[in-house]
């Protein structure tokens, strides 16, 4: 892929500038096309793939995520073939086939879908790629996989080569949105294999885990909603999930994908069914195949929202809390979900979008370079200096069970070093709106706190090592929120200088 258009130049001084120099070097002395494709990349948007189990609403969640209608959403296996959906000046088509060469291939739009004339089997594409004008891909490029457990294993392959890193190969993507419906040991191991057990494959901070088609957990009741978040917390307390997915996200994909492309039509129907008497609403809206017999118009309403969303839209029309299709579209958004997700999504990925894609160009990097050559011991510089990495490896610590301290301390410390986000306001626990002032004090305080705990006689070794990193990322925080010309940007804390510690 090539870089999007408008990218500006890079900043200096980041992580990701070393990463680029050291590209740029490997590159001009070895002439290997993957080092080459390695340093375009860095440059392109954040990779994130959306995966998850056959029917899971992954086509859905990414409708709602891009806010157009443009993944074939059909009941079955409708996406056989890994698909990438990028930013471009205008829609286009490429399909990537397994000999490594590229062709444009035609398509229609039915019902908004991309549906796409492939012109040979399925087995002989590796990826397609679309591109559409899009503000919302700009900064990251979703990928949509195959299901995971699929009656095909064929199918299920596609994705686990796609998305694990094995052996010496770098993975594909940069991070992961893994849909779950009822937890399952499936699900655990996938996650397992993406993440591995250290930077090279994956991290804590680069999966999410969202409660897919969270409308239909207590039979697409009123509090539906209410219940999958109960759901959710439940799955994100759970030891084995945490430490791989620490975030979990109730979302009803169907409703965020409506509420981004909802017709006036379809509020018109909405609005006559919510205009009839009481007892014949409560009638139809019994179960979906009735409301579905109903008429052919309630059909398509119903297969667009799903009885959850029919049902919400029905009582909120009634209840005269919207009264245009407007106002429908904004609260089922709302009650969707995928807002809350694109906050995580902006936290987790996003603001750390660098530190994710310069772990990515490392692995192929390493997968690339001889050991033991300079490169190789550069690449290994930048890994143990950079105190991003520094961060990312202690939290996997954390979320592992392999640190000492309290309760309270690791909470702290997992919030300290990004776990909720990477700005600065996060990693103190603060509103997004809090003051650059309120910032700094609670920085000071808890620097202040972790400084003690470093040099404290009776606190455990490790303790203290992960205490002096955690204190380094206080004084950044502390930096960035003093006033003055400094203008605070992305969380850039530079240089670890005491030594890393090795965890």
């Amino acid at each position: 892929m090539t870089a999007p258009h408008g990218a500006g130049p890079p900043r200096a001084g980041t992580l990701l500038d070393q990463v680029r120099v050291l590209l740029d070097r490997a590159v001009a002395e070895t002439r290997d096309p993957r080092l080459a494709h390695a340093r375009r990349r860095i440059d392109e948007p954040l990779r994130v793939a959306i995966a998850g189990k056959v029917k899971a609403g992954k086509s859905t969640l990414l409708n709602a995520l891009v806010g157009e209608e443009l993944a074939a959403t059909d009941a079955g296996e409708c996406t056989r073939i890994v698909t990438w959906y990028a930013d471009g000046r205008t829609y286009e088509v490429t399909a990537y086939l397994n000999d490594g060469s590229a062709e444009p291939r035609p398509f229609t739009r039915r019902d908004g879908a991309v549906q796409i004339n492939l012109g040979r089997p399925a087995e002989e594409v590796d990826h397609l790629e679309v591109r559409v004008p899009s503000s919302r891909l700009r900064q990251h490029t979703l990928i949509d996989t195959p299901g995971i457990a699929s009656l095909s294993t064929d199918v299920s392959l596609r994705t686990m080569a796609f998305l694990e890193a094995e052996g010496e190969r770098a993975a594909q993507t940069d991070a992961v949105i893994y849909l779950l419906r009822h937890m399952h040991g499936a699900d655990v191991r996938f996650l397992e294999s993406f993440h591995g057990d250290g930077l090279a494959s994956g991290t804590p901070v680069n999966a999410v885990g969202v409660l897919s088609r969270a409308d239909e957990i207590g039979g697409c009741r009123l509090d539906a909603m209410s219940s999958a978040a109960r759901v959710a917390a439940r799955y994100a307390s759970d030891e084995r999930l945490r430490r791989l997915c620490p975030v979990v996200v109730p979302v009803a994909g169907l409703l965020g994908a409506a509420g981004a492309t909802l017709r006036e039509e379809e509020f018109r129907v909405l609005a006559a069914v919510a205009a009839e008497p009481m007892d014949d609403v409560v009638e139809l809206l019994l179960t979906a195949d009735r409301f579905a017999a109903s008429g052919e118009h309630r059909a398509r309403v119903l297969q667009r929202l799903g009885l959850f969303g029919v049902r919400l839209s029905v009582r909120l029309i009634r209840e005269g809390v919207v009264t245009d299709s407007g106002g429908l579209a904004r609260e089922l958004t709302e009650h969707s979900g995928v807002e809350r997700l694109r906050e995580v999504f902006a936290a987790q990925f996003v603001g750390r979008a660098e530190v994710l894609k310069a772990r990515s160009a490392l692995a192929v990097l390493d997968e690339c370079i001889p050991v033991g050559s300079p490169m190789a011991a550069e690449a290994e510089r930048i890994r143990a200096s950079a105190h991003e990495f520094v961060e990312l490896r202690l939290l996997h610590q954390v979320r592992s069970g392999r640190l000492p301290g309290t309760d309270d301390q690791l909470a702290e410390m997992d919030v300290l070093l990004g776990g909720a986000g990477a700005a600065p306001y996060a990693r103190m626990g603060l509103p997004k709106d809090a003051a650059p002032g309120r910032i700094a004090a609670a920085a000071r305080d808890a620097l202040t706190r972790w400084q003690a705990i470093a040099e404290h006689p009776f606190s455990p070794r490790e303790l203290k090592t992960a205490a002096r990193a955690v204190a380094r990322s206080c004084e950044a925080i502390l930096f960035q929120s003093q006033p003055g010309p400094f203008q605070p940007g992305p969380f850039q804390p530079g240089p670890f200088q005491p030594g890393p510690p090795q965890f």
